[in-house]
This record gives structure tokens, sequence and C-alpha cells, in this order.
């Protein structure tokens, strides 16, 4: 008999807009399976819109049918417009920047400094200042300008893009778990929750301490071991040609007066953009304006010419367009689910299971129910307005703190943001050239770890009778 020799296939996660535009249809088929139903809305004391709990009931429903659902694809182009825009504008203006060698010579000059191994103390320290800012002032997507700087740098070090991508992800993702007084996460869902403002920093601050060192030692294993054995790279392999540099490059970069003064204008600009925020509550219009500014002073003090500039600009609006497109995408799938009316619904009924949940283990129920909310609802703030209401008065009825629900929230928010599809993580593996089942490989076991000490942490505060 003749054997037959049947070679299996390997699975391989599908193009990232495959994998949205089938997120969109499942969700398109949960508008016809899940019933239609919604909160009533009021706004609070801050003038802010939230839930009204106990006010949840069906609506007529308002399945999506086929063309609507393809509709959603454009329509969530434009609602993200702003982000979409945000991230064209102020891309373009960093990628001046970086042209200009400026951010190149600075860690150069670190690079002659730090000699083998210890120039690994590179990647804890900006996975840190990163997180220090998303901590505070709550930098998000402000900072994803700068990831294929820190690809191009990790590249160069011996490293591999994930380790660059890691740096902006991890500080950013991290820094929203331990929010010190981020206004978008913990000032919202604080003053929705009733407790005093900032209240509880110390705690926040501890865990945000204890999740940035575990993060920054596993990324900095990784980064050895790629160093030692390039082939066991999560990306090994694949082209990064177009923000990669060669370590002798780096090294030998310029730092000389026109790239000291470009770092200035970038360090003033930094200053500038936290001040803003945090006092003025610039968001994506004013950053936009300050990043495009920066980018084109950089280039003055170059010395190129404008048709020079333009072209630069041209070219990086090229490579990051379709991380733009990702951006829209993942916003058609809110579209779907507001569309039929059953973001609602989900809310509802994943908070009716915690009724009955022990007291000690209320506040890891919690932040996997808030987990699960934000691949519905990614954003922060629009999270903290639609569960915050809800959970809140569920922690007086499971007799805990409040301030262990605010702290669940900020959890979640922070560790799923950079797994999610639908949230940040297409985008930023997108702007970093890095797939994202790559990027999964990479962050799945550290967000595995991360969760179970949030877990603890939270049964700690309900412990400690945390305020």
């Amino acid at each position: 008999m003749r054997e037959k020799s049947i070679k299996k296939k390997k699975f391989s996660v599908p193009h990232i807009y495959a994998l949205l535009v089938s997120i969109i249809i499942v969700c398109t088929i949960l508008t016809w399976v899940l019933p239609a139903g919604e909160f009533e809305r009021q706004l609070n004391e801050n003038g802010r819109l939230v839930v009204m709990p106990g006010t949840y009931h069906r609506v007529e429903s308002m399945p999506v049918g086929f063309f609507q659902m393809i509709t959603s694809i454009y329509r969530g182009m434009v609602d993200a417009a702003d982000v979409i825009f945000f991230v064209f504008i102020s891309y373009a203006s960093i990628g001046l920047i970086i042209d200009s060698g400026a951010f190149n010579g600075l860690v150069a000059y670190l690079l002659r400094i730090l000699r083998g191994k210890t120039r690994v103390i590179i990647i804890p320290i900006f996975i840190t200042l990163i997180g220090a800012l998303s901590s505070t002032v709550g930098v998000f997507e402000e900072m994803f300008p700068f990831i294929p700087i820190f690809v191009g740098i990790a590249i160069a070090m011996g490293y591999d893009a994930v380790v660059g991508l890691a740096i902006v992800a991890l500080g950013c993702g991290l820094g929203y778990c331990g929010a010190f007084m981020n206004p978008f996460t913990v000032g919202m869902a604080q003053t929705i929750a009733g407790v005093p403002l900032l209240s509880g920093s110390w705690f926040r601050i501890l865990d945000h301490i204890i999740l940035i060192i575990i993060a920054s030692i596993y990324t900095v294993r990784y980064a050895l071991k790629i160093q030692s054995s390039p082939e066991k790279s999560l990306v090994y392999g694949d082209d990064f040609s177009n923000i990669s540099m060669r370590e002798d490059d780096l090294i030998n970069q310029a730092f000389g007066f026109r790239e000291k003064l470009v770092l200035l204008v970038l360090a003033v600009g930094v200053v500038i953009m936290v001040y803003g925020t945090s006092q003025y509550g610039w968001y994506l219009e004013e950053l936009c304006a300050l990043f495009l500014l920066m980018g084109l002073v950089s280039a003055i003090i170059m010395g190129w010419s404008p048709n020079g500039i333009a072209e630069k600009i041209a070219i990086h609006f090229q490579d990051i367009a379709v991380s733009c497109l990702v951006i829209g995408l993942a916003r058609g799938i809110l579209i779907v689910l507001q569309d039929g009316n059953i973001i609602d619904t989900v809310v509802y009924g994943l908070s009716i299971p915690l009724i009955n949940i022990p007291k000690l283990l209320a506040g890891p129920a919690m932040l996997v129910v808030q987990g699960i909310l934000s691949f519905f609802i990614p954003s922060g703030s629009g999270q903290a307005a639609t569960s915050m209401p809800i959970m809140a008065p569920l922690a007086d009825v499971l007799g805990i703190q409040r301030q262990v629900s605010v702290l669940a929230f900020n959890f979640a928010d922070g560790i799923t943001d950079i797994i999610w599809p639908t949230a940040s993580a297409a985008i930023i593996c997108g702007i970093a050239g890095v797939k994202i089942e790559k990027w999964w490989k990479f962050y799945v076991p550290l967000f595995v770890v991360l969760f179970i000490l949030q877990l603890i942490m939270l049964v700690i505060a309900i412990a400690i009778s945390f305020q």
C-alpha cells in the first residue's frame, strides 16, 4: 500500500486587518444573540456622564445587519480620525527628530560609557522613566511616536525590535496599572467612586514599583538572551531595515552642537507636554501641534531645506499608514457594539456573578471582570465612566473598600491595554513593525506573572482595609 505523507500546516495568526475584521464579524453576531439593554446615565457633580447603578433595563433589539457591519469600518475610521491624524502627524514629527541623529547621539554617548552587558541598564532606565510619565500625567498615545526610536536603538545594541517595543509598551501599560495621579484613570475612577482624590497613592506607588521591577528583569533577560543567540529572537529573519541601524553607526553617531540643540528642543517639548496636559488639560489637538513644532524646529536647526523636510515627512507618513488604518478598524468594533446596544448588557452580565463572591476574592474577581470589559471598552476613561458606577456600590454590598474597586480598574486597564487587539496592542505592533502574534509570545508569559501579582495585591488590599 502506498503511504501518504500528511504535512501538518502550522497555525499562524491572521494578518492584523483580517483579525480585526473577524472580531467585527463576531461582535456583529453577538448583537443578534445578546439582548439589547442600557443603563440610565446622569451628570455627576464633576460634569461627567456616568451610569446610574440598578437602572439596567432591556431596550428594543437593534441587531447589526451585514451592510451596517461593513459601514462600521468606514465609520470607525471617521470616529477615530482624531487619534489617526495625531499618530500620523506626531510620528512624522518625531521622525524628523530621529533623522537628525540627536537621540541616537545621546544613546551613543551612553554606549561609549557603558561597555559589554552593562549597557543593558538602558532598558530599565527608560521603562521606569516612561512609566513615571504614564503614572503621573497619563501619557500613552503620546509615547507611540517614540517606539521607532527605541526599536532602532535596541537593534543597534544587539537586541531586537521586541525589546524596543517592550520599553515603550511596558512603561506605558504598567504606568497605568500603578497610576499615582493619572487624571484620565485613577482621577476619574476615584471621583466616580466617591473616594478622596489621589487617596491610597502609597499602595499604588508600591504596586507600580514592583510591577516595573518584574517587567524590567523579564525584558533584560530576554535582551541578553538575544544578544548571545540572535537566532532565538522572536522576530529573527524579519525585515526592520526601515528603522534599524548598525551598532558601529550608532556608537560613532555624531553628537555635536546641532544634535544637542535638537535634544534640548525635545526635552523642552516634553516638559511643555507634561505641563500642558496636567495644568490645561491638553489632549490630541494641542499635543499634535506641539509635536509638529518640535519636529519643524529640529529640522530648521539641522539646516534642511523646505523640500527636504517635506520629503522626509512624506516618507514617515507612508511608514505609519498601515498602523493608522488599524486604529480605525479597531474603532469599528466599538461602533458595532454601540449600534447593537449590547455594551451595557456585557457590563451588567459580568457584574451579576460578583454578588456571590467571598470577600477576599471580590477584588480579584473585579480584576477579571474589568480585564474582560477592557476588550469591549478600550478607553480608560470610557471604562471608568461605564463600570465604576457599578463596581463602587458593588464593593459596598460585598463589604470591601471602594478603593479596592478603583485599584482593580487601574490594574486591568493598564495590563490589558497592550494585549487586546481592540485596544493598543495592534497599534503599537504596527508602529514597531512587529507581528502581533510575536508580541503576544513575548508578553503573554509576563502578563500571566503580572496578573497573578495583581491578584495577590488585591487580596492584600482587602485584608489591610486599603483606603
